[in-house]
């Protein structure tokens, strides 16, 4: 051979090819297809409600509701019962000119204290409103609870021992007393015993709405 002649050149087989050659992937393709998928990004949990109407709440919120609609209901015969006894005057057609036969509610000190202590309880249950729709709101304000549980004891004694007085007056009014000497009224005065009648009734059943509405405070308080 002659020393001229140039050495041939060295073919040069890629590892990549030498093994597609040999019908296997390379290695680095093989791992990077073994491998597994990153893990997902871990995301908090979504939050289906807000804390402020919690399920845990509901039965206290329920029992809120029913407080404010009794409220509302018991507005209704305080006023009337008020109303009622501030207008009951009535005098007799039948009067001479020096004498006048005449029945009105200031006439009796028990029908006054009547007719105020129903236009205080009118009022409060108005006032009371807004306080109760907030507990509605936030069944977990114990203060309301109890500042309306208070209140409403208050009321409620002040209540009853007005229709009480003003029964006794109506009772007096229709039946009389014998003993002293006293004759029924309501004879000839039958608007002013209707009347007076009907706001004792309404009364009374301001008194029974105003008992619940303690009832379910304290049945509140004490599940709290």
């Amino acid at each position: 051979m002659s020393t001229s002649e140039a050495p041939a050149a060295a073919t040069v087989i890629p590892i990549d090819d030498a093994a597609r050659q040999h019908g296997k992937a390379p290695a680095v393709a093989t791992a990077a297809a073994t491998a597994p998928p990153p893990p997902a990004a871990a995301t908090a949990p979504r939050k289906t409600g807000l804390p402020f109407f919690r399920r845990a709440d509901r039965g206290s919120r329920c029992v809120a509701l029913v407080d404010l609609v009794l409220r509302v209901a018991a507005f209704g015969p305080t006023l009337a019962a008020a109303i009622a006894t501030g207008t009951s005057d009535e005098t007799l057609s039948v009067f001479t000119q020096f004498f006048q036969f005449r029945a009105r509610f200031d006439d009796f000190p028990a029908l006054l204290f009547f007719m105020v202590a129903n236009a205080i309880a009118a009022g409060y249950l108005v006032l009371s409103l807004p306080f109760s729709a907030a507990v509605v709101l936030r069944p977990q304000a114990i203060g309301l609870r109890h500042l309306l549980l208070v209140c409403d004891t208050i009321i409620v004694a002040m209540l009853t021992a007005a229709a009480a007085a003003a029964a006794a007056i109506v009772d007096l009014a229709h039946s009389g007393n014998v003993r002293a000497n006293w004759v029924p009224i309501c004879m000839q005065f039958h608007g002013f015993c209707q009347r007076t009648s009907g706001a004792v009734v309404a009364s009374f059943l301001a008194v029974l709405v105003f008992v619940f509405l303690i009832i379910l405070a304290a049945f509140a308080i004490r599940k709290r």
